[in-house]
């Protein structure tokens, strides 16, 4: 039987990095512990990266390809509400995965020139995505709204998104990490991004949003995980 080749120790820097970073705070992370927890020298792991924000940009790198694919439309047809509910869980599956971006991002651009700039990018990207989903949805008129009220909840959408899991931390900080707890946070951040919509969703497109809202409601009612104050 054939063999994988092994993984290259950059690889596995970035994985660990990836891993350490988001279970802890990438703060909290030095190279000194990547190197301890890759079991390799200090001097080994700089011959692949230059220092902390080297990995941080090359993880970024990785996270910045995965979010371009996502921040596509359908092509060939307009957008209806399920292609929305998609596009939520696509990007916040993203989120968690690379969710120490997100958790700590504030501290992470303040000195990170690079992460600044293209953040701001993604960020825009993001409400142009956003945008174009309610306009198609205005132009099978499954949606009413003005052009400034689109506007405003494109980029209300990408708020509560982009810092849901900063919402999540601060509400249940000693479960961050369970893969349950978090696994029920993003779909309630996927149903509160989509509630945005709802007030301006008309006839057979308003009944499917209820439908999928009641829906996930009705599954967390269930499993006993809706908790107050959850959406």
């Amino acid at each position: 039987m054939l063999q994988k080749a092994p993984r290259r120790t950059r690889e596995r820097i970035l994985e660990l990095s990836l891993r350490l970073f988001n279970e802890f705070g990438e703060p909290n992370i030095t190279t000194t512990v990547i190197a301890e927890e890759m079991n390799i020298s200090p001097g080994n792991l700089y011959y692949h990266f230059r220092n902390k924000d080297d990995i941080v940009n090359s993880i970024f790198v990785q996270f910045e390809a995965e979010i371009e694919r996502i921040l596509t439309v359908p092509s060939g047809r307009r957008s209806n509400i399920e292609d929305v509910w998609l596009y939520l869980h696509l990007m916040f599956e993203l989120i968690w995965r690379y969710r120490f971006f997100y958790r700590d991002l504030n501290d992470l651009l303040s000195r990170n020139r690079k992460l600044e700039l293209h953040f701001k990018l993604i960020l825009a990207h993001k409400i142009k995505v956003a945008t174009q989903l309610c306009e198609d949805l205005r132009s099978e008129q499954s949606l009413v709204a003005s052009d400034m009220e689109i506007g405003a909840m494109a980029t209300n959408m990408v708020v509560v998104a982009t810092y849901w899991l900063s919402y999540e931390y601060v509400r249940n900080p000693r479960k961050y990490s369970e893969q349950q707890s978090m696994s029920d946070a993003l779909a309630r951040g996927c149903y509160q991004v989509l509630s945005l919509i709802g007030p301006y969703l008309r006839d057979e497109t308003h009944l499917l949003f209820r439908k999928l809202s009641e829906q996930y409601l009705t599954t967390l009612q269930e499993d006993g995980r809706l908790t107050d104050g959850a959406i």
